[in-house]
């Protein structure tokens, strides 16, 4: 039988193709020979590299939550530059994007997976949301400390609204995806009384 082509890059090109299918047919068509398939080798290779498919899954998952981290970084280094709405519209469309966002039902769809994924980060809620939540409180944490917004200003509840109500832009993407004015206005609801109010001009 044909083993398929060899792979340099084994676990990434198994990564890919991953998101390639998950992206094209949802988690119900997420499989071991769906993923092989679409990277062309043979079911082989993934269990070479894997011990099962839950064990690539939760690799898969971890994998795309790390690129999340770095792009939380990005996102704390913008506090106190640009506008505080423009920041979070900007960090909101590149953390939930299509990726990440199919991923997040792959999660509560497979029971093994969430378990493997407590066991490999205890206490770390769902990955990728766990990820947005935590980018998105750490920023606004670092904007209230600069004055940029009020000191009373409730963070739990401000990243719960943007990181719940992003999520639901992003995961309703029938036929595009939000547009940046539709994100950029969830923003400024949420913010609405918790920005320094602007001096009028005379």
């Amino acid at each position: 039988m044909p083993t398929g082509i060899h792979l340099r890059d084994a676990r990434q090109q198994l990564f890919d193709a991953a998101e390639r299918v998950l992206l094209r047919d949802g988690p119900n068509g997420l499989t071991s020979r769906a993923v092989t398939d679409e990277a062309g080798c043979a079911k082989g290779v993934l269990h070479r590299h894997f011990t099962d498919f839950d064990a690539f899954l939760t690799e898969l998952v971890l994998d795309r939550a790390a690129q999340l981290d770095r792009q939380a970084h990005t996102l704390r280094e913008a506090a106190g530059t640009g506008t505080v709405a423009d920041n979070l519209t900007s960090a909101l469309t590149t953390l939930f994007e299509p990726v990440p966002v199919a991923i997040i039902p792959l999660i509560t769809f497979r029971d093994e997976l969430r378990a493997r994924l407590r066991q490999a980060k205890p206490g770390g809620g769902i990955a990728i949301l766990a990820q947005v939540t935590t980018a998105i409180s750490a920023y606004l944490t670092d904007e209230r400390d600069m004055g940029r917004i009020a000191a009373d200003a409730d963070i739990d509840s401000i990243t719960l609204s943007l990181v719940g109500g992003g999520h639901l832009l992003f995961a309703d993407r029938d036929p595009d995806p939000p547009t940046t004015a539709t994100v950029n206005k969830l923003v400024t609801t949420v913010l609405t009384g918790v920005l320094p109010q602007q001096p009028r001009r005379a």
